[in-house]
């Protein structure tokens, strides 16, 4: 796997931008189908219909606030978590209803806007207030006018979600190869969608018409090879690795929260995720409760978390959670893989010896919403054995040949600032090394945490501008299950000084499990 060196980032906001710059950034969102476009036409209005809905698939973007609080005091933190949660299970709601109505939006051109939109705009606004009112409570300061023109929310054609052409990571760094991605909303492949209220070409492929599509795969073996050499190590290099068997998952550790992002929310992430390490991860943990649980690895002293969204095979089979939250209601569907190798790897740095990591410290690396926010903070790595060192894809899941099975690939944060344990928005707090493998700004290097999973998967197939037998990583539903939106959390729990060891072994250069 290349190295994930540091990326290019978007300057987060702390002033008070025009609505159309907010609305630029994206952030959550939800999917909808322009039947209107051609109502009004006397002849052969069903057809045409039918048509302008597969070309003119949308999503709506809104801004992703999280993103953008980089300086909450922590005794507001709790109370803006829980309200972020209740943004995005806002805009979940809002799909859940662009899916049920579908017939109301081909008779009335302004429905979307007067039945969906504007009453989403409006509940943002009331929940951004709140948040605004939990940071001025405890003596913080915010940006009024900022925080309320992130309430509106625009609408995106299909084009905008996969434009771009193919992005790969080399080493961890953007490149764009354009031509290769298509454009989404031309390709209604994938199962029949599983909401009856969608007819044919009412959806955007997927078997709960939610994605992915025909233009979201690609043959990795006419991709050309994208990984960039690794940076060159200096004599101060840390050059141990150190091995940590979890296991897979076999005993289908699951659920829909996210401690770090939705503290206290059940469903708060809106898609199902696997845990290895620590086996009692849930919404309602704290610091006190994940040193005392058990954990799945071999190492007794590795009590950390490791979670990622669960890979599903959209087959037209369902799994134990079709009609629950997180699962089937929210348009996560299809039998859940687990994965058959699934290693952890703390490496070193190339330019330094490394700190050993801060007990409970947090990371998440990726981004699960880059369908309406971009890819600044993408970090997906797709690829299949026999190719990994040669082709690693963010934006298209891989279709591999015949023998080799597919493989996503996390590579964190390697620097950390030396003080926090976590941030406001997750991210401020640690940093992807430079392209040379240095820390800048004062933060310091530490062991960076690498994860492989190997999936076993029947290649998908491509006729038609469709595709059959698709698979996709569990997200938000509005963001389409695009490849890009693949991440992965981890929270540092280390006892028996496992931390220290770490930090040794790869300092010493030895090879350590």
């Amino acid at each position: 796997m290349g190295r994930n060196t540091r990326k290019r980032r978007t300057p987060l906001a702390t002033k008070a931008i025009a609505a159309s710059a907010a609305l630029a950034l994206g952030g959550g969102g939800l999917i909808w189908a322009n039947f209107y476009a051609s109502a009004h036409e006397s002849n052969n209005s069903g057809q045409n219909q039918t048509k302008a809905a597969a070309g003119q698939v949308a999503t709506i973007a809104c801004p992703d606030v999280g993103q953008k609080l980089t300086n909450v005091p922590d005794r507001a933190r709790q109370g803006v978590a829980t309200e972020l949660a209740n943004l995005d299970k806002q805009i979940t709601e809002a799909y859940a209803r662009l899916a049920s109505t579908r017939q109301a939006q081909t008779q009335d051109a302004g429905f979307v806007q007067n039945a969906i939109v504007g009453p989403l705009k409006e509940k943002r606004a009331a929940t951004l207030d709140r948040i605004r009112i939990d940071i001025q409570r405890v003596g913080g300061q915010v940006d009024a006018a900022g925080l309320s023109a992130l309430a509106a929310c625009t609408t995106q054609t299909a084009n905008q979600t996969t434009a771009g052409g193919q992005n790969n990571q080399n080493g961890g760094q953007q490149q764009q190869n354009g031509g290769q991605q298509q454009n989404g909303g031309q390709n209604n492949g994938g199962q029949a969608s599983a909401n009856p209220s969608a007819g044919a070409g009412q959806n955007i492929g997927g078997q709960a018409g939610n994605g992915p599509v025909a233009a979201d795969f690609v043959d990795i073996t006419k991709v050309q090879p994208n990984v960039a050499a690794k940076p060159r190590k200096t004599g101060n290099a840390s050059n141990g690795t150190f091995t940590t068997r979890c296991g897979v998952n076999a005993n289908k550790n699951h659920n829909t929260d996210n401690v770090i992002v939705a503290p206290g929310v059940n469903n708060g992430a809106h898609h199902l995720h696997d845990y290895v390490g620590n086996q009692k991860v849930n919404a309602f943990s704290t610091n006190n409760s994940l040193i005392a649980d058990q954990t799945s690895c071999q190492n007794q002293g590795d009590l950390s978390a490791y979670y990622w969204p669960v890979v599903r095979i959209q087959n037209g089979t369902q799994d134990f959670d079709q009609n629950k939250d997180g699962g089937g209601k929210e348009g996560n569907v299809g039998k859940i893989l687990t994965p058959v190798q699934a290693q952890i790897k703390y490496v070193g740095s190339p330019t330094s010896k490394v700190t050993a990591m801060p007990q409970f410290l947090r990371i998440i690396t990726g981004d699960a919403k880059t369908t309406t926010n971009g890819l600044a903070n993408a970090n997906a790595h797709w690829s299949c054995t026999g190719f990994e060192n040669k082709v690693q894809l963010t934006t298209q899941y891989p279709i591999c040949p015949q023998g080799s099975n597919v493989v996503r690939t996390f590579a964190f944060q390697s620097c950390w600032d030396g003080k926090n344990i976590d941030s406001a928005n997750h991210r401020t707090h640690v940093a992807f090394a430079d392209a040379n493998g240095n820390c800048g700004n004062g933060f310091k290097a530490i062991p960076q945490l690498t994860m492989r999973l190997v999936y076993k998967i029947a290649p998908p197939v491509l006729q038609n501008g469709q595709v059959k037998n698709a698979y996709a990583v569990d997200g938000f539903p509005e963001q389409l299950h695009k490849a890009a939106t693949d991440h992965d959390d981890f929270i540092a729990v280390f006892k028996n000084n496992l931390a220290n060891t770490i930090a040794n072994c790869l300092n010493q250069g030895r090879q350590c499990q």
